[in-house]
């Protein structure tokens, strides 16, 4: 256990298989062992996924919960009806909330959520199979990308068995 405190950020894709999720829990769960309570920070946007399974994990340890949120109209626009109660549910626990000043959820939204999740990290968790970037910008290996660029160590978390849907 440590006694140092730690903000880690989380990126990952959001269409986990089913099967995947307890894997990437589990993996998660191994990952967060050396902290508990408000030593740890985690940082997410709590997109479905990776994001909201990490957020679980944080608040599982007794960790604080800082939630990213993209643009102002994202919970409208982009929380799907599957998710809308887990994203209530984690918005409502977290320590602090910051919406990024955009009308819309759009890439740039997601860009300038990613900045701020890495501005505030100590680390990087990637919930991530390794792929490169699509060109798209704003997901993950692009999250990951930046971090590398910018000295911030990034954690991969991606167990064997666990694949995207």
């Amino acid at each position: 256990m440590t006694n140092r405190a730690v903000t880690l950020a989380v990126t990952g894709h959001i269409d986990l298989t089913p099967p995947s999720v307890p894997l990437v829990r589990a993996a998660l769960d191994d990952l967060l062992a050396p902290y508990t309570g408000p030593e740890l920070t985690g940082v997410s946007c709590i997109a479905a996924g990776a994001d909201s399974v990490f957020a679980e994990a944080v608040l599982a340890v007794g960790g604080r919960l800082v939630v990213v949120v993209p643009s102002r109209d994202y919970r409208t626009a982009k929380v799907g009806p599957e998710h809308a109660p887990r994203f209530d549910r984690l918005l409502g626990a977290a320590a602090e909330v910051e919406v990024m000043d955009h009308a819309t959820a759009d890439r740039r939204a997601y860009e300038t959520a990613n900045r701020a999740l890495l501005h505030r990290a100590q680390r990087l968790v990637a919930v991530w199979n390794g792929e490169p970037p699509t060109g798209r910008g704003g997901g993950t290996a692009d999250t990951v990308q930046e971090a590398r660029a910018l000295g911030i160590p990034v954690d991969v978390v991606w167990p064997r068995g666990a694949s995207r849907g």
